[in-house]
């Protein structure tokens, strides 16, 4: 084959990536530095890794997990497949025995002919190729992660200090209210939830006593804490402390009242049709349990649905709307595409999702072709647009989850009935516009 691309990576993005252009007749260069080097969190030389959970989430698809994996299965995933040969007992979610599953990926892309596997380091990133594509993952070496950060400048993130995520519709406008400080911006800019001084007491309580999540030794190392403070710890640092920084009550009047709130946190817009909402200012490490928990005591909050949980650890991610497409190539560089959770998807699958778009887009780009975009109704699409909206200004990585795909013409109250109906568009386009053609 004349054609060849180079591949950096073989966790869940780079086997995909690569399983991609194998099927497209472009030869691969696939690099895996384990086991001459092992990150932090790695142990295992098989690739696609299990650091974590064995669970790759639900199976319906009228699930955001299921749906996306449902959509993956239109590309021929290697990791669906292999999972579903893998899989263990484990209720509506795809969970997998993990050391058969990643011996499963490394023997197909091991087999497959059109790639070769070098087990060694990668210090910056290649240039020999028709196409190249990154698939370090959030724990790339320090050289290769040195050299990403001299291409992309102030555009490169060391760690993830985030803020949960809930669901727009989730939240109780009876006793929240829409207002921005002192009224400048739109009425609709911000979500308040207001709590008067009994409330606040009893929230404060809690939170101060909530259980943290274990930090990682490598997270501690780095310093995760310097440069975003946990909610819980701010909280620490006195009772009135949260009254005085994101929890400030002024320039807000809730009209339930006519009063200013004793403490308000406010909720900003993550989409711009307001289908999900950020807790500002409540970056946390709080065990995900115990963030339902302590954060559904805020009025309104009382029954929201939380789309991504707050975490903080090492995650060395790409700020990607300044940088990527829609399709993971660098804008800047003709042949660069990203993939995994470098781009800022978050979770196995969705890594897995972002190498099958990457090599896909790339044996196009080879092949002197135009790229595939999928529509924003998809949740691979939406993802990837989501990943790639230059109007997104505080980035920070995202799941699967139906907050990013655009509502449906008509409003459908029930929570089951509308993802429903969400994921029969998808895989209505996929019928009617890819068929069995991929």
């Amino acid at each position: 084959m004349s054609k060849r691309a180079t591949v950096v990576g073989a966790g869940f993005a780079g086997v995909e990536a690569a399983a991609q252009l194998s099927r497209a007749g472009i030869a691969v260069d696939l690099y895996e530095m384990k086991p001459v080097r092992y990150s932090p969190a790695h142990k295992s030389p098989d690739f696609a890794e299990l650091i974590c959970s064995n669970s790759f989430k639900a199976k319906r698809v009228g699930s955001a997990a299921g749906l996306m994996k449902e959509e993956m299965s239109q590309f021929h995933s290697l990791c669906v497949s292999c999972a579903q040969e893998t899989a263990v007992p484990a209720g509506g979610s795809l969970s997998v025995d993990r050391a058969a599953f990643s011996r499963m990926v490394t023997e197909a892309i091991e087999g497959d002919p059109n790639i070769t596997v070098h087990r060694e380091e990668v210090t910056k990133i290649p240039d020999e190729g028709d196409a190249v594509i990154i698939a370090a993952g959030p724990l790339a070496s320090d050289a290769l992660a040195a050299d990403i950060e001299q291409l992309c400048g102030d555009s490169l993130h060391f760690f993830d200090a985030v803020a949960p995520i809930v669901s727009g519709d989730s939240v109780d406008m009876s006793r929240a209210f829409c207002q921005s400080r002192y009224d400048r911006g739109g009425d609709d800019d911000y979500i308040n939830c207001p709590m008067n001084k009994e409330e606040y007491e009893r929230f404060y309580d809690a939170l101060i006593h909530a259980e943290s999540a274990e930090l990682h030794d490598f997270d501690k190392k780095h310093g995760v804490y310097e440069g975003c403070m946990p909610i819980e710890v701010m909280a620490s640092r006195g009772p009135d402390t949260m009254r005085f920084g994101p929890l400030k009550p002024v320039g807000l009047r809730d009209p339930h009242t006519g009063h200013r709130p004793w403490a308000a946190l406010q909720l900003r817009k993550e989409t711009r049709e307001g289908s999900m909402y950020n807790l500002v200012g409540f970056q946390t490490n709080l065990k995900w349990g115990e963030q339902k928990r302590v954060f559904s005591m805020i009025p309104g909050l009382e029954h929201a649905e939380f789309l991504r949980y707050g975490v903080m650890h090492r995650n060395t991610f790409l700020n990607s709307p300044q940088l990527l497409d829609a399709d993971f190539h660098f804008r800047e560089r003709p042949g660069l595409y990203f993939a995994g959770q470098i781009t800022g998807v978050e979770g196995y699958m969705e890594s897995a999702m972002s190498g099958i778009l990457a090599g896909l887009n790339a044996a196009r780009y080879i092949n002197g072709e135009e790229p595939l975009i999928l529509p924003r109704f998809t949740m691979m699409g939406a993802l990837s647009s989501y990943i790639s909206d230059k109007m997104i200004e505080n980035f920070q990585p995202m799941g699967a989850n139906f907050g990013v795909i655009p509502p449906l013409p008509e409003r459908i109250r029930d929570k089951k009935q509308r993802y429903e109906a969400l994921a029969q568009r998808s895989l209505d386009w996929f019928h009617e516009n890819l068929g069995g053609a991929l």
